[in-house]
């Protein structure tokens, strides 16, 4: 798809942008391995072979009894028993001394016939977002080998969680970003064109909206329907969707009566037309100076209601209850660090982002 001579003065000028071209790649690649958190951070293996037969047990459903076992409910990975089974093709001298049955496979043949007949292939971090590790000593414990960035009060890994966590906070952002963006935009771009009494019911209708106390709402709504994440994405859309519509409408309010408006009225053209087609672009620049501070303060909205309790499910991997977990456990300063960079990074990329997306569609703004 080619772009237009318009749109590649803007790619242009976002390149030349060094901070913000550099930043679009890193949280790029970022977010481009987040999406696949189950194969990087996960206690199952992506791929098992066991009797010449192949299994992705990160994606499918396996019991026991597929590798050999005697139980029907899905086979725990991480049990030595498991991996002797597999390893060895359902030798049964697996439940006897498995440590010895998984060394003479690697090291050894008996009576001339490998006992080495399958292998796993395990993620990097053999640990999900909320699997309970046995670790020595009391949690939270600190960073070693095993637990890149040490593990929380409950045992679990902070890398796995942050992966997890990083992905869950980006999503939630642009659903949120994208959804109120468009409900604002068009409620802005109305409000400006038309005027008069529009205008005047709308912004009557903002201001009973915006006094309604939010926090309260999501409490209530939680304590009614239960929490999950897609009653917070709505909750959260229904209250952020009016940051944009101020904007947006002065910009409409300032163009509605310019000279290629009112020539477009003459010759006919839809009002929708016009709005969006004509007048929008030319309202994107003032647009696109509130979206880093929106994009931010939906990071920091969900962190502050998992801080608090009034967020997602416990068992979502959250930021913001990691951040709580460093309050609670001040003698454990890797979580506080964690929590800090992450969010440091996080929030330091997107706005250099969409600061040089401000800056690509302002015609005054140059980059050598």
């Amino acid at each position: 798809m080619k772009l237009s001579p318009i749109n590649q003065r803007r790619w242009r000028n976002f390149r030349r942008n060094k901070r913000a071209f550099w930043s679009l790649i890193i949280f790029s690649v970022l977010f481009g391995l987040s999406l696949f958190a189950e194969l990087i951070a996960n206690d199952k293996p992506i791929l098992v072979k066991y009797q010449g037969e192949y299994f992705t047990p990160v994606w499918n459903f396996y019991p026991e009894t597929a590798f050999g076992g005697d139980l029907r409910s899905e086979a725990v990975y991480r049990d030595i028993e498991i991996q002797c089974l597999i390893i060895s093709g359902g030798l049964e001298d697996c439940w006897d001394d498995p440590e010895g049955i998984i060394e003479d496979a690697q090291d050894s043949d008996i009576g001339g016939e490998a006992i080495q007949k399958g292998w796993i292939l395990n993620p990097v971090i053999p640990y999900s977002y909320n699997t309970i590790n046995d670790i020595d000593g009391t949690a939270p414990s600190a960073p070693d080998a095993k637990h890149w960035l040490g593990t929380d009060n409950s045992a679990r890994d902070v890398a796995a969680r942050v992966i997890y966590g990083f992905r869950l906070s980006i999503l939630f952002t642009l659903i949120v970003t994208v959804a109120s963006s468009i409900i604002g935009i068009i409620a802005g771009a109305v409000q400006g064109f038309f005027g008069g009494r529009t205008d005047l019911i709308f912004q009557r209708i903002l201001e009973i909206w915006g006094a309604t106390p939010q926090l309260y709402v999501i409490i209530i709504m939680f304590a009614i329907l239960g929490r999950s994440f897609w009653l917070l994405v709505f909750l959260t859309i229904l209250f952020g969707w009016p940051a944009l519509v101020g904007v947006v409408r002065a910009e409409f309010l300032r163009a509605r009566n310019f000279e290629y408006v009112r020539a477009a009225r003459a010759l006919g053209v839809s009002n929708w037309t016009i709005m969006f087609r004509h007048m929008l672009p030319n309202a994107m620049v003032a647009t696109l100076t509130i979206l880093p501070f929106i994009i931010t303060g939906t990071i920091a909205l969900l962190a502050s209601l998992d801080f608090l309790g009034f967020g997602l499910p416990s068992s979502a991997p959250s930021l913001g209850e990691l951040t709580l977990q460093a309050k609670q456990n001040l003698q454990a300063p890797w979580l506080a660090f964690t929590a800090f960079f992450t969010f440091a990074i996080m929030l330091s990329l997107l706005v250099f982002i969409f600061e040089g997306i401000r800056d690509a569609f302002d015609p005054r703004k140059t980059f050598q």
